[in-house]
């Protein structure tokens, strides 16, 4: 016969065991808990003892997500920038559709590389006209070459190979050459480009000096300078015929929407189109008169890129000349100012130099009395 199993201990003996059962567990939450504690104050200290992250090494610091601040030469009064590969990137921009500002910074800064132009995104420099525009079509999903063959892109390369190793050779022996030619034929305000009461005929000379001497200098390092002007103009002659039989009777280069190549056409045609009708060029007037389609093209883009073109043009000739208290004053988010190439004398100094002047004499006076 089963017998059911009764515990016959007293309660007090029952409640000791437990007891003591279960103090072990109280005293290892305990210790759980404590190494917890020392575990979180140790995080806190690492977290103490990483170093800070390295500041944004960027002009525009206070910037915004995913708008591109342009940096390029300042622009003048018959077109927005005087350089090709500058007026490349803001076309690409403005018919990409992609939100950015022009940092109107006076020609002070340049990229990593030396270079204009370059851009800032989120805090990154980019530069060389190349990479920008190839970073932010993979950033942004903008191809304006999406829907050109395999063919049309290997022609696209070589075209675009051609007018920025050669034809754009050809306008910078020209520059070189005749740099009095190019401050009057973009009527360029090198006071207010620079940001520098120096007057203008200083400005122009001391820029004839360098930029003559460095442009010729790359000019016969590329090869294209060795030749006579006669050649070199034939030269630009048969690059523009080249292009003028590619674009033929189209809209575009491609057909109804423009593509990088008429980008980069337009961005090298329109340094030849826009000079000043006083000043002579023989491939401006060439253009004109044997390649009209290339003129139209060049219409074109601006129509639909910049309707704003003479509002941004006229900005060069508003802009003031700063003082050189307001030069040295940083902006918020651009950064330490770079000194100017050429600055003013301080005034307090000449106003030292005159006083010590007018005391020479009294002095002089003084020790013959005595």
């Amino acid at each position: 016969m089963a017998t059911e199993a009764v515990n016959n201990a007293p309660e007090s003996a029952t409640e000791e065991k437990a007891s003591k059962e279960e103090a072990p567990v109280e005293n290892q939450t305990k210790e759980e808990a404590a190494s917890a504690e020392k575990a979180d104050e140790k995080v806190a200290e690492e977290k103490k003892s990483e170093p800070a992250q390295p500041k944004l090494n960027v002009h525009k610091a206070n910037f915004q997500r995913d708008v591109v601040y342009l940096y390029q030469f300042s622009r003048t009064p018959l077109l927005p920038s005087t350089s090709p590969y500058c007026l490349k990137v803001e076309t690409w921009l403005r018919l990409a559709g992609i939100k950015y500002e022009n940092v109107d910074h006076k020609a002070k800064f340049r990229s990593k590389k030396g270079q204009l132009p370059f851009i800032e995104l989120n805090g990154e420099e980019i530069a060389d006209s190349t990479f920008i525009i190839k970073q932010l079509t993979e950033k942004f999903n903008k191809d304006l070459d999406a829907a050109l063959t395999p063919e049309r892109r290997v022609v696209t390369h070589a075209m675009v190979s051609m007018i920025e190793n050669h034809l754009s050779w050809v306008m910078l022996w020209w520059r070189a050459k005749y740099p009095d030619s190019v401050i009057k034929g973009y009527q360029v305000n090198l006071q207010n480009a620079l940001n520098t009461r120096l007057p203008n005929a200083i400005l122009n000379f001391c820029y004839k000096l360098t930029s003559g001497r460095k442009g010729m200098k790359k000019a016969k390092a590329h090869g294209i300078g060795v030749h006579s002007q006669e050649e070199i103009i034939e030269f630009g002659k048969n690059d523009l015929r080249v292009l003028s039989d590619l674009l033929s009777d189209k809209p575009f280069f491609f057909g109804d929407e423009p593509t990088l190549l008429d980008v980069v056409a337009f961005a090298n045609l329109a340094q030849l189109h826009f000079i000043d009708k006083d000043v002579p060029h023989l491939l401006r007037d060439a253009m004109n008169d044997s390649f009209p389609n290339l003129v139209g093209l060049v219409s074109r883009i601006k129509e639909r890129a910049y309707p704003d073109w003479d509002e941004i043009c006229a900005s060069s000739e508003a802009v003031a000349p700063a003082s050189k208290k307001d030069a040295k004053e940083t902006k918020e988010g651009t950064g330490q100012p770079e000194k100017q190439p050429l600055e003013e004398p301080d005034k307090e100094k000449d106003e030292k130099e005159k006083e010590l002047e007018e005391k020479e004499p009294e002095d002089k006076e003084t020790e013959k009395e005595k």
